[in-house]
């Protein structure tokens, strides 16, 4: 499964981090692309997440 943080985005006041994981669905075997924009420290949660 392919995880990778993708881009830094920086705003005014935050640091924020767009994070992509791949996800395989248990159903069909198709996998999807879950993106999700957070805070620099949260990646890693979001990442070993399923």
């Amino acid at each position: 499964m392919a995880k990778k943080t993708v881009a830094t985005l920086q705003t005014a006041s935050k640091r924020l981090t767009k994070a992509i994981k791949m996800v395989k669905s248990p159903k069909t075997g198709a996998y999807t692309f879950v993106e999700a924009v957070m805070s620099p420290e949260a990646v890693d949660e979001f990442l070993k997440k399923k």
